[in-house]
């Protein structure tokens, strides 16, 4: 059976996590398959929702596309399975849904549901708030991106990784955990414009929403923040 990503973090050496907080996954499954290794009866089955040019079936990865209910249903699970499960909601009822139809029982299936919560930043101390205002240093020269609840408006700079860091930089209150698309406590209302996923989060936001954590603006953008 997989074992859940975050938990495996606690089996990393002592990092300064803030900075590698778009590594964290790749660290997490390096670990994962180096303790799989160790295991004499250990058997593995990895998705890659978009496999790259240079991933090879069969040996980088084993289906192409999300873990899915056809795919938990192909792998013949054993019916006394631990099964151990964490991501967004959606995924997770889907996910224990289709365990439960493989015939493990509920008792053997462990979620951990990340959802919509208080405000969290972690890791980072309180400050008094500032009011929100265009980055530092020179505009940058693409598209307008405006955060409504906020009355501000400022050109996206190719310096920012994610809409997730233009906010911080422009001190507008956001609220964010994982950073990498996975836990959905940055899911924010987009009023108009479009954007693209880089990395593609692990589930969709709903209808009309973003995840801003691993986005970027591909034309003029508003926001409700």
């Amino acid at each position: 059976m997989s074992l859940p990503l975050l938990p495996l973090l606690s089996l990393l050496p002592p990092l300064s996590l803030l900075p590698l907080l778009p590594l964290l996954p790749l660290l997490a499954l390096l670990s994962l398959l180096a303790l799989l290794a160790a295991l004499p009866s250990a058997h593995r089955h990895i998705c890659y929702s978009s496999p790259g040019p240079d991933d090879v079936q069969g040996r980088d990865y084993d289906t192409a596309g999300r873990l899915s209910a056809p795919v938990l249903a192909a792998l013949d699970l054993p019916s006394d399975a631990d099964a151990y499960l964490c991501g967004p909601p959606a995924f997770m009822a889907d996910m224990s849904a289709a365990l439960a139809v493989a015939g493990i029982q509920a008792a053997r299936i462990r979620t951990e549901v990340f959802g919509a919560g208080p405000a969290q930043t972690p890791g980072i101390a309180p400050a008094p708030a500032r009011k929100p205002h265009p980055p530092a240093g020179q505009p940058g020269s693409g598209p307008l991106v405006s955060f409504a609840r906020s009355d501000l408006t400022a050109p996206w700079g190719p310096g920012y990784a994610s809409l997730l860091e233009f906010a911080e930089a422009c001190d507008v209150p956001v609220r964010w955990s994982c950073r990498t698309g996975v836990c959905h406590t940055c899911e924010t209302a987009i009023m108009s414009g479009t954007v693209g996923y880089a990395p593609d989060p692990v589930d969709d936001p709903a209808d009309g929403n973003v995840l801003i954590c691993c986005s970027q603006p591909r034309d003029d953008l508003v926001l409700d923040l």
